[in-house]
């Protein structure tokens, strides 16, 4: 063969591969909103998983903060919807709350579609707790007094009217059977603890919440859950709450935490992010921060995490539209 065809054919190869070389994605100056301010979920999401980021070396120095406060996620989400959109160094704090603001379209520009889902990295799980000394002593026992006389039945939670919180009690009505969900009585709190003490001090009969807002009353005996809001039980100490499927009362409801992108972000930047998140899911030190944190293993992304979204959008919307808080 001419040697010089030769030599011209493997330069093409090199500058090929020099070329598909260059478009992989590397990160740079890594910043993560947090849409809420310091000490919140999300804030944990971006402060936690940053420093871990950065711990093992997956980018470049420190991740960049940023509290965005506002309309649960709305205004970091128009944000990054309006001017941030091919930004590939941006990560975004989220959860099934934003799943819950994008279901109830509280603002034009929260579309689902105009952003990347990126990963869940855990979750807190839905729980049903009540008081040491309650009457109802399984979760059919609650269901029964709704359908009896919902207004009669004090239920209280951390979440505003409509929000994740009253969603969850208002699931669980509908699969037991529930007729008229909008005669059901909820109390919203500044969180699931401070619910939880209006339960133990008489002045609510149950509440609708996350497991680590309660966890500690549990293990010690000052309240009772009623049911786990998963497909299964919960290990360790948990594994002796029972599932409310167990109960026949099909309902999950799972408060992931996790990031979504930039929707304009490239495909070598989602994958490259992707895979950094898997090593932090995957590593002993996220293992012990979400076991001191309460959460527990829960890990979607790409296809699964889109396909699992899209379901929790439809049921979110579909209780909203039932009570009457969307057209």
């Amino acid at each position: 063969m001419n040697m010089k065809l030769v030599t011209k054919l493997l330069a093409g190869v090199t500058f090929a591969g020099a070329l598909q070389a260059a478009a992989a994605f590397e990160p740079g100056d890594t910043e993560c909103i947090a849409p809420a301010n310091r000490g919140g979920g999300w804030d944990f999401t971006c402060r936690q998983i940053g420093q871990l980021l950065s711990d093992m070396a997956l980018v470049p120095g420190a991740v960049k903060v940023t509290n965005m406060p506002g309309a649960g996620g709305g205004v970091a989400f128009e944000h990054v919807v309006r001017e941030r959109g091919n930004d590939p160094n941006l990560l975004v704090a989220a959860s099934t709350s934003t799943i819950t603001q994008l279901a109830q379209k509280q603002f034009p520009d929260m579309d689902p579609s105009k952003v990347r889902w990126l990963a869940a990295l855990g979750a807190d799980f839905g729980v049903i707790a009540v008081a040491k000394d309650s009457p109802f002593q399984t979760l059919g026992d609650l269901v029964t007094a709704l359908k009896e006389d919902p207004a009669a039945v004090n239920v209280g939670g951390g979440s505003a009217i409509f929000g994740f919180d009253h969603l969850k009690l208002l699931q669980v009505a509908k699969a037991g059977g529930v007729s008229d969900l909008t005669q059901i009585k909820y109390i919203p709190y500044q969180g699931g603890g401070e619910a939880l003490l209006q339960v133990l001090s008489g002045h609510l009969q149950a509440v609708a919440g996350d497991v680590s807002e309660v966890v500690g009353y549990l293990e010690s005996g000052e309240a009772r859950a009623l049911a786990v809001l998963w497909e299964e039980r919960l290990p360790g100490a948990l594994a002796e709450i029972p599932t409310a499927a167990e109960q026949g009362i099909n309902v999950v409801a799972p408060n992931w935490r996790g990031f979504y992108l930039p929707k304009d972000a490239s495909d070598d930047a989602y994958a490259y992010w992707a895979d950094a998140m898997r090593q932090v899911y995957e590593s002993a030190q996220w293992k012990e921060i979400m076991a001191r944190s309460g959460l527990l293993p829960f890990w979607k992304s790409g296809d699964e995490l889109q396909a699992f979204i899209q379901q929790q959008l439809a049921d979110i919307e579909a209780l909203s539209r039932e009570v009457g808080l969307i057209d």
